[in-house]
């Protein structure tokens, strides 16, 4: 497997600040905002079935689907069991970088597909440089993790009560 490193600035401002401002974590930004969003990305390329990141793997990018597909995924049993396709405008890895935790996911290319990427680097500098807004940005995210949060809680709570001898220690002490 080729190794992708982010190398290539994205330059068709034209192009992706439509995107950005679709994003839910870019919510709220000012043009001038999404701008400086859009000067720190850059651009990686993934052939249908590369893997992106597996679980476990460091979080060192925020990931946009700028063309292509990609499917995110868990491992259960030893299988792989599909938790969601990521399409055109969706942003994913956000929520690993700004917990700095490792992935609890893995995610392939479906098919040739190209991804814009923020960096850890690039969210640091943007804190040094605009403060109001790294504090919207990691708001925003804080905001969509909830979202998440609450959207797993409830499907935990269905899941109980199909199967409630699956409760187990780990669930019981949170």
């Amino acid at each position: 497997m080729t190794e992708h490193i982010p190398r290539e600035p994205f330059l068709d401002v034209e192009k992706v600040l439509p995107i950005l401002d679709k994003i839910i974590i870019f919510g709220g930004l000012s043009e001038a905002q999404l701008y400086q969003i859009f000067k720190r990305l850059k651009l990686v390329h993934y052939q249908a079935g590369e893997t992106i990141f597996s679980v476990g793997d460091s979080a060192s990018y925020i990931y946009i689907v700028e063309t292509g597909r990609v499917d995110l995924f868990y491992e259960v049993a030893g299988k792989p069991v599909l938790k969601a396709e990521l399409l055109p405008g969706t942003c994913f890895g956000d929520i690993s970088v700004i917990g700095i935790q490792p992935h609890t996911a893995s995610t392939v290319a479906v098919e040739k597909t190209d991804l814009l990427v923020l960096s850890g680097e690039a969210l640091d500098d943007i804190f040094r440089t605009d403060l109001a807004l790294f504090s919207m940005l990691v708001l925003n995210i804080a905001r969509e993790a909830c979202r998440r949060l609450h959207k797993t809680n409830r499907q935990l709570v269905n899941c109980l009560a199909q199967y409630p001898e699956a409760i187990i220690e780990d669930i019981e002490s949170y």
